[in-house]
């Protein structure tokens, strides 16, 4: 079990940091808005988390059942959650109720979607 949790934090800490730094080059670099680089950035963070959970599958040796394998994706997801809501308070000065507001829009929807999906990652990888 400890692999499988070690797993999913290194998962997330992958995504985490992917998507600081490119979001930092989308917003920083190219002067887009924070909705439209979160928007273009998707496929990108999407990609390399698919790559990320293989690796990461592979790494930490995380057998191919169903329960391992999103339990590992459950744990990245909610790691990841709890690092955005911190960065958005301590990072951009946010309450926690403007984070959990920006979820009515359409980039935290699409957003949102999209860390869902990258949850169940691991779990698709071993089909």
């Amino acid at each position: 079990m400890k692999n499988i949790l070690a797993a999913g934090g290194v998962y997330c800490s992958i995504i985490l940091a992917l998507g600081f730094v490119l979001g930092s080059i989308l917003i920083a670099g190219l002067k887009l808005g924070e909705p439209d680089a979160a928007l273009l950035e998707i496929p990108f963070i999407l990609a390399a988390s698919w790559s990320a959970a293989i690796w990461c599958v592979a790494v930490f040796s995380v057998p191919p059942g169903a329960a391992k394998r999103l339990t590992m994706g459950f744990v990245a997801f909610s790691l990841l959650k709890l690092a955005e809501l911190g960065l958005s308070v301590i990072l951009f000065g946010r309450t926690a109720s403007q984070h959990f507001a920006s979820y009515t829009h359409v980039r935290g929807v699409v957003g949102l979607a999209a860390q869902i999906l990258l949850a169940f990652f691991p779990y698709m990888q071993g089909w």
